[in-house]
């Protein structure tokens, strides 16, 4: 095939055109995102500082790809004329990404650290973000009329999840191979590990992306049939559209109070904490692992919902994580602060997923027909100016901050000692994660006054991710043992913006997990005696807690046996010998956990009964195998098999009362008396036993 043909725009195009297109913008995706993982990163940022940048220079960095973004502006223009965006795609991206290769070769012929080697950084940085700006400009115009607009999430879930896992791949073996160079070379040739990272990179990965961009089709741009405006009139169209407007006000907005704080995060741990670049790669690995997991969640719900109820969630837990980073060190280190940044990542993964696949179809989806190239700009100009403004106030910030304190600690002084504890402590970066958050909840409620055709509430989707949640913190907080929300404060935490995610996440996790677990362990067995051992192995790798609230393990236990029984509809397995094995993996893991058994039994009878109705099993026969579940698990256990039972009586009867009360008189009857006698008599509010407390 000529060169000419493969530029040449298409009047129409086939499905096998269309579908041709979406794998080779998969495979683009891999091999970008790949290349990303070490220049958009902690990597990247420890390159700098081995230049010889300080705080303001990181800013700078961090800014340039985003502060060059208005040449979008002339671009559009470009776009519009020649109507050859992927010709004028392909390259200038080329040209783009072989920028890296001189900047990977400044420790080469500049001497460093200096001021020379970070000042020729940061040039040649500016030059690969003009080339990239005029990508950026006929590359969306070019994705909005390439992929179909219901598929939109779908897509670019898939899309990012295989990206990601090249991302974690490369990212992992480049920084382990930095700290392995760094420690077998005299400490002046330290630097070229990144060097040699970055050229490998930039050869195999960078330029392999034009590339499989030149092999996408390219739908010929619509005919303007209408009088030619002027440029300023495109480049201010988006401006008259109020709700779009509304659009680009928040992009704008969150750009900048998430980029205070987001670009710092690695020069934190590797100068605040002294941690070694594999570490903060390995973290950033781990938050990586977690987006391609919520990519599969997040993208269907995208679809269905629509991308801005998925941008507030996932946004607000976000602004939820950036705070949690002024923990962790309370002034100094603790022996939380590795387990709280493991937390964090885990969480800024799960959010990065939902914003990043928000935010790529949101503008999509707004942008009128046959506009797209004015209006996607300016979506893009928006976001870009506040993600370039946010690093350099963020730059600044931290160096005015660095010499300057806030503490607040609790005090106790008594004639022969004084005790202090921290109660909250800012120095530096600390000032600037808390001023990022702060300016982000300023910016949810711009995102609130945007309009999307279809749009739903945070709590549609919530309820998406854990079910029932809410009337099993009813049931839980008035009986003994289950009073969950006495113990701990779940109906305040859900109040923090963030919080109600991330108890929505974990829930949905635990859940999932034990579904898949259970399809795993079962597969190619028609008997299902690989689910115990399985079962508990995952749920003792995914839920360690030092120390266990009793609470904690019936919330454990119920989201697991939740997702057993989910399994078992899907697969078709036989929940009469499910259950009992079910069970027992469930109360050997939280066993290890210092969790008590009955708790976990009692957790365990509700989840039973939780998944029978989200799966439209019956009731009475779910109740009935939770209680002889109960009674195997017991025996196999070597526990008492009566108080066993009773125990996943009480959290099934509890489960029926709160989700399906209708069904109560009928599963009562199937059930021995003595099991079901203290729920038989009414109180005086006309419920049942010790169900008269839960509130309204």
């Amino acid at each position: 095939m000529k060169i000419k043909e493969i530029f040449q725009p298409k009047s129409s195009l086939s499905d096998q055109d269309v579908a041709r297109g979406l794998r080779m913008l998969t495979w683009e995706g891999m091999v970008s995102m790949g290349f990303f993982s070490i220049t958009t990163s902690g990597f990247l940022a420890a390159f700098a500082l081995a230049l010889g940048a300080n705080n303001f220079q990181i800013g700078i960095l961090a800014a340039i790809p985003f502060i060059t973004q208005p040449i979008q502006i002339p671009a559009i223009l470009v776009v519009e004329r020649l109507k050859r965006r992927k010709l004028l795609t392909v390259v200038t991206w080329f040209l783009a990404q072989g920028m890296w290769i001189p900047m990977a070769l400044i420790p080469i012929f500049i001497g460093v650290p200096g001021g020379g080697a970070i000042s020729i950084l940061l040039l040649l940085m500016a030059i690969r973000g003009i080339f990239g700006a005029v990508t950026t400009c006929g590359w969306n115009s070019w994705l909005r009329d390439l992929v179909p607009q219901e598929i939109l999430g779908r897509v670019f879930s898939r899309r990012l999840a295989l990206a990601t896992i090249v991302a974690i791949a490369f990212s992992l073996t480049a920084a382990y191979f930095v700290d392995y160079w760094r420690a077998h070379v005299p400490s002046e040739n330290a630097v070229l590990g990144y060097t040699i990272a970055f050229l490998f990179g930039a050869l195999f990965l960078g330029l392999a992306s034009p590339v499989f961009m030149s092999l996408m089709p390219e739908p010929q741009m619509q005919p303007v049939t209408e009088p030619q405006v002027s440029l300023w009139k495109t480049i201010t169209s988006p401006l008259q559209d109020k709700n779009f407007k509304q659009l680009m006000k928040f992009l704008l907005f969150w750009g900048f109070a998430s980029n205070l704080a987001i670009p710092f995060f690695a020069v934190y741990m590797l100068k605040r904490l002294g941690m070694p670049l594999s570490a903060v790669i390995a973290l950033g690995a781990l938050s990586q692992l977690f987006n391609v997991l919520f990519l599969r969640v997040w993208g269907p719900l995208l679809d269905r919902f629509g991308s801005k109820v998925v941008l507030s969630l996932c946004a607000s837990l976000y602004l939820l994580v950036i705070f949690g980073w002024t923990f962790t060190t309370m002034p100094e280190q603790h022996l939380l602060t590795v387990p709280l940044l493991v937390v964090l990542h885990i969480f800024a993964g799960v959010a990065t997923a939902g914003v990043t696949l928000a935010v790529g179809t949101i503008g999509l989806k707004l942008a009128p027909q046959g506009q797209a190239t004015a209006y996607l700009a300016g979506a893009s100009l928006a976001a870009s100016v506040g993600t370039g403004l946010g690093p350099l106030f963020g730059g600044l910030f931290a160096d005015f901050f660095s010499v300057r304190q806030f503490s607040i600690s609790f005090a106790w002084a008594d004639p022969t000692q004084l005790l202090q504890w921290p109660v909250l402590y800012l120095t530096g970066f600390d000032f600037l994660f808390a001023v990022a958050f702060i300016m982000g909840l300023m910016t949810l409620n711009t995102l609130a006054k945007l309009r999307e055709e279809g749009e739903v509430g945070r709590e549609v989707v919530l309820d998406e991710l854990v079910s029932q949640v809410r009337p099993v913190t009813r049931a839980m907080s008035s009986v003994p043992g289950l009073n969950f929300v006495t113990m701990f404060p779940f109906s305040y935490l859900r109040q923090v913006p963030g919080m109600d995610v991330a108890i929505g996440v974990t829930a949905y996790q635990l859940a999932d997990m034990a579904k898949t677990t259970t399809l795993v362990a079962a597969h190619g067995w028609r008997a299902t005696t690989r689910v115990a051992k399985m079962l508990e192995n995952s749920l003792s790798q995914m839920w360690k807690p030092v120390k266990a609230q009793p609470a904690d393990g019936i919330e454990v236990a119920r989201h697991t046996a939740r997702g057993a029984i989910h399994a078992a509809h899907e697969a078709s397995l036989n929940t009469k010998q499910l259950v009992p094995l079910a069970m027992v993996g469930i109360v050997r893991a939280l066993k290890r956990a210092r969790v008590n058994p009955q708790d976990a039994f009692r957790g365990a009878g509700y989840g039973v009964v939780q998944g029978a109705v989200e799966t439209g099993a019956n009731l009475a026969e779910a109740v009935a195998q939770a209680i002889a579940g109960a009674r195997e698990a017991a025996r196999m256990l070597g526990l008492a098999e009566e108080e066993a039972a009773a125990q996943a009586a009480e959290g099934a009867l509890i489960a029926i009362e709160e989700i399906a009360p209708e069904a109560m008189a009928g599963v009562r009857a199937a059930l021995p008396a003595d099991l079901t006698a203290e729920y038989s008599q009414p109180n005086s509010n006309g419920t049942s036993g010790e169900q008269g407390d839960i509130p309204n």
